[in-house]
C-alpha cells in the first residue's frame, strides 16, 4: 500500500494533475472516479496504472479486478493520500493514468479523425473549463465526428474538463491543432462561426458537410476563426435576451445539425 506522498506515483499524479505542460511532456493525463475509469476500459484506452483506496464501492472494485485481468498496474494508496491528490471534494477511491495514444489506431491523440469528415467543431478560446467540457459531451450527443482544439483554447484534458466531459473524451476525436492544421482538416467543406449577426440556423442547410466554430460568449470568435469561416450562423432568441453562455449556444446549435440530417433522413 502506498502511504506518502512523496511516492514516484503519486508525485507524477500531481504533476499531471496541475499542469497541461506536463500532460504533454509525459504523453498521459488523470482520470478520477468510476465512471471515467469505466469509459477509458470501454474505449480500450492505455492505464499506465491505476490507484484505489478502502473506501471504493463494489463498483469500483469490479474495474479493479478487470484492470488487473488485463496486466495493468493497481496499487492501493491510503484514504489520506488519495484525498490529497484527489480533484474533488468528495474522492471516488479510484483513479488512473492514461495514456494519449489509443492501442486500437495509430494517433498519438487518441481516436482518429475519420477521412471526409462531415460535421467538425473546432472549440476557439474557450476557457472556462465547464463550458468546454459541456461542449465535448453534447458533441458526443449530436455526432460530431472530431473535435479540433486550437492554441487559445483551454487544455481539454485537463480534470475539471473531463469531469464535465463525463466520458465524452473516450468516444471523440479530440486533436490540439494549429490554425494552419485546422485549415487543412477543413479543406471543402463549409466552415461556419457562431454569431449573433449571422443567418438564423434553422433557414440554413446544415445538412452539407460542415465545420462550426463556437468561441467564447465575451470575445467571439478569434480573426484566426474568422478568417478560416465562410459563413456565420445564430440562434434567434425572444427580444431582450442578448446571448448565451458558450457551452449553451454551442449545444443548440450541434444539435440543429442533428435534427436537420435526421430530417432529411426520413
Amino acid at each position: 500500500m502506498i502511504t506518502s506522498n512523496q511516492n514516484s506515483k503519486i508525485k507524477l499524479v500531481r504533476a499531471l494533475l496541475g499542469r497541461s505542460k506536463e500532460r504533454r511532456e509525459a504523453g498521459a493525463f488523470v482520470v478520477e472516479g468510476v465512471r471515467l475509469v469505466e469509459e477509458a476500459v470501454k474505449g480500450n484506452w492505455k492505464f499506465e496504472f491505476a490507484l484505489f483506496d478502502e473506501t471504493l464501492g463494489e463498483r469500483g472494485k469490479l474495474q479493479v479486478e478487470g484492470l488487473r485481468l488485463k496486466g495493468v498496474e493497481v496499487e492501493e494508496v491510503s484514504a489520506s493520500v488519495m484525498k490529497s491528490i484527489s480533484e474533488t471534494e468528495t474522492p471516488q477511491g479510484i483513479l488512473a493514468v492514461l495514456e494519449f495514444t489509443n492501442p486500437s489506431t495509430s494517433s498519438g491523440q487518441g481516436l482518429p479523425i475519420p477521412q471526409s469528415p462531415n460535421f467538425i467543431l473546432i472549440l476557439d478560446q474557450i476557457r472556462d473549463p465547464g463550458n468546454l467540457g459541456t461542449l465535448l459531451r453534447s458533441a458526443a450527443a449530436s455526432g460530431v465526428q472530431a473535435v479540433l482544439i486550437p492554441p487559445e483554447t483551454t487544455d481539454a484534458f485537463a480534470p475539471k474538463v473531463l469531469r464535465s466531459g463525463m466520458g465524452a473524451h473516450f468516444k471523440l476525436p479530440i486533436h490540439s491543432m494549429s490554425w494552419e492544421e485546422i485549415c487543412k482538416t477543413t479543406a471543402g467543406i463549409q466552415v461556419f462561426t457562431a454569431d449573433m449577426y449571422g443567418r438564423p440556423c434553422w433557414e440554413t442547410d446544415l445538412r452539407q458537410p460542415i465545420a462550426l466554430i463556437v468561441g467564447n460568449e465575451a470575445e467571439g470568435v478569434s480573426e484566426s476563426a474568422r478568417k478560416l469561416a465562410n459563413g456565420k450562423i445564430s440562434i434567434p432568441m425572444s427580444d431582450g435576451t442578448e446571448s448565451l453562455n458558450a457551452g449553451v449556444a454551442g449545444s443548440v446549435l450541434m444539435f440543429e445539425v442533428m435534427r436537420q440530417r435526421a430530417v432529411n433522413s426520413e
